[in-house]
């Protein structure tokens, strides 16, 4: 059997928010989408697409901005590199004119209204998060082609198992966490050097670097932009953002002009434990409310979760002197492989598991990561994870009026307290003496994940979204 193979830069890819699997997904999908109608040789035949959104895609594909994310992925956009400033014109045009330019090449007319289909109560069995694309041709024929949005930004087509990426040979292939852990001890290696080695199988290690590397500087931007932007988020919610406000009285009136000399006059505040917990709290509201503004983040497993794992490392590079490229590096490869074996076990996706599939991962990623930072061992590394996931089995998803926004940002602050938590729970304790392992916690949050009733999945139909009162304006 084909076993699935993650790099780190499937579990770590820069995009757009505010969702992964409902902005970042759907954006891929409709790029494979017209990628497959060259490949068919009929992109210049069409004359129509449809669009039809199914199950939580299309619940809450209004709030999650996929609507928006599908129509520029048609339009040959890439989220990668598209700016961000030019969403609302880009969208506006199209909607003016009723047109746009397939894959940047064939012009065609597209109502927005009309040609983007939300099926509110229809579900297809493979994936909650389901988008069909319909392409209808000059000579009468038309080309459908269906796509599942599986979470943190990954996408499989139908008929496809999701694993077709072509398979390399892993020195040390990792399904569950006890192989982890076997291919540790019998080398000696650290959790991060074990990836940084997978990782040769797919390119060369300066490569490889300079990737996590780009990725790091998307994630202390984003940090950054959040803190010095204040306002209130888009969608109807009316929400403030805070990080900004929170940033200037924590700071004072200690001067700064940039990323470095801000972290230098954060770290002359002091390090009481208030102080701190602020900080920690500020980066996480940072990154999130930049996801709820369209910005550009990391998924880290996901957009939803995108706080978590930066506010931690931020917390790291600040507070614990790990303010080196070597430092970050061995953090988002060890953070990496903690998301992949949750992906292979159980689910990075809130539509499948609940919010303990992405706040859930991010806190146990970010616990192991720093864990392994500051000195742990293997055993101790797993062990953090499991317990920052132990602690958020059961985690609904239920967003108020289908936005990342309420109590999405906020969990992003709770999930990066646990983590570190969780991380300091397992440096001071015996691994060998633990009743749960990181592979039970996996188990269990898929079983956890299939006993979830459906409405506390990311469709706005349950808990806090339904028990508050809203009155959002009409898409």
């Amino acid at each position: 059997m084909q076993r699935e193979q993650i790099s780190v830069f499937d579990i770590f890819k820069i995009g757009i928010g505010p969702s992964s699997s409902h902005t970042l997904g759907p954006w891929r999908a409709a790029q494979q989408f017209t990628a497959s109608l060259k490949q068919r040789n009929v992109l210049e035949q069409v004359i129509q697409v449809k669009v039809l959104l199914y199950g939580s895609l299309a619940k809450t594909g209004k709030g999650h901005g996929t609507d928006v994310a599908i129509v520029l992925g048609l339009s040959g956009a890439d989220p990668v590199t598209f700016d961000v400033n030019a969403i609302d014109t880009t969208i506006a045009a199209i909607k003016n004119e009723q047109a746009l330019s397939l894959s940047g090449e064939r012009l065609i007319s597209f109502n927005y209204n009309d040609d983007m289909v939300f099926l509110f109560f229809e579900s297809l069995p493979f994936h909650p998060n389901a988008v069909t694309f319909q392409a209808f041709l000059n000579d009468g024929k038309a080309v459908s082609e269906t796509y599942y949005s599986i979470g943190g930004g990954f996408v499989v087509k139908e008929g496809d198992s999701g694993k077709e990426k072509d398979q390399v040979d892993l020195p040390f292939p990792i399904e569950k966490a006890s192989e982890l852990l076997h291919w540790c001890l019998s080398t000696g290696l650290k959790v991060s050097e074990i990836v940084l080695e997978n990782e040769l199988a797919w390119r060369r290690e300066e490569e490889t670097r300079k990737g996590i590397m780009q990725h790091y500087i998307v994630m202390k931007d984003c940090i950054y932009r959040g803190c010095h932007t204040a306002g209130f988020l888009p969608g109807g919610l009316n929400v403030a953002r805070r990080a900004s406000a929170l940033n200037k009285r924590l700071i004072k009136d200690r001067t700064y002009n940039d990323y470095a000399s801000w972290v230098t006059a954060i770290r002359a505040g002091g390090n009481s434990f208030n102080y701190i917990l602020d900080w920690v709290s500020c980066f996480a509201l940072a990154v999130n409310e930049e996801n709820a503004s369209f910005g550009r983040v990391v998924t880290a497993p996901t957009n939803g979760a995108a706080g978590v794992i930066p506010a931690v490392l931020q917390y790291y590079i600040t507070f614990c002197d790990g303010f080196a490229e070597e430092q970050i590096t061995r953090f988002i490869a060890c953070a990496s492989e903690i998301g992949s074996i949750f992906k292979k076990g159980a689910t990075i996706s809130a539509a499948m598991g609940g919010c303990q599939a992405e706040i859930g991962v991010s806190s146990a990623m970010a616990a192991a990561a720093l864990t392994e930072c500051l000195g742990g061992s293997q055993r101790q590394v797993l062990m953090a994870a499991e317990i920052a996931m132990e602690h958020h089995l059961g985690l609904t998803c239920d967003p108020i009026g289908g936005l990342v926004q309420i109590p999405c940002i906020e969990r992003n602050t709770m999930g990066a307290i646990k983590a570190i938590t969780a991380s300091q729970l397992a440096l001071q304790s015996n691994p060998d003496k633990a009743k749960v392992s990181l592979d039970a916690v996996v188990n269990t949050m898929w079983e956890t994940a299939l006993d979830m009733n459906s409405k506390y999945k990311e469709t706005s139909d349950g808990g806090l979204a339904t028990n508050i009162p809203i009155s959002l304006p009409e898409c």
